[in-house]
């Protein structure tokens, strides 16, 4: 693995990280939800509710903030070293994942550890874990 040092932006990391937060803060504030994205996203696959509003708009936004970033500075470029079929794998396991784990990243990761919960410090420990044992197998062991 290359580490592109001046690719590094601990500003904008600073930023971005101050932005989820905040926008964690004010969904609990004002809908007294937890931002976990899968969870969200698995309210609008249900039929429409009171609540159905704010997933949309919540979700419109993690589409849209790229394209406003985007609009004042270029963005940074991507590069995927798989397949489609192996990123496609990828998010099927993830979405399996987060229903065993009941949340995902940035439920457990984000709100729970920001709530000292016990039960998502030991999920993200747990996800995280498997991640880096995952790409370590693959990567390394099995060449992909």
């Amino acid at each position: 693995m290359h580490i592109a040092w001046n690719s590094f932006t601990p500003g904008g990391a600073l930023v971005g990280g101050m932005l989820i937060g905040a926008a964690a803060a004010l969904l609990v504030l004002f809908t007294g939800r937890i931002a976990g994205i899968s969870g969200i996203v698995a309210g609008l696959l249900q039929p429409p509710s009171r609540d159905t509003g704010w997933r949309v708009l919540f979700v419109l936004g993690l589409l849209l903030a790229p394209l406003l970033y985007g609009a004042i500075t270029a963005l940074p470029a991507v590069r995927i070293d798989a397949g489609h079929p192996q990123v496609a794998l990828a998010g099927l396991l993830v979405g399996v994942g987060t229903r065993y784990g009941a949340g995902c990243t940035s439920g457990h990761g984000v709100c729970g550890l920001s709530r000292f919960s016990p039960r998502s410090a030991v999920a993200t420990a747990s996800f995280m874990g498997a991640g880096f044992v995952s790409v370590y197998l693959l990567r390394h062991l099995a060449g992909f």
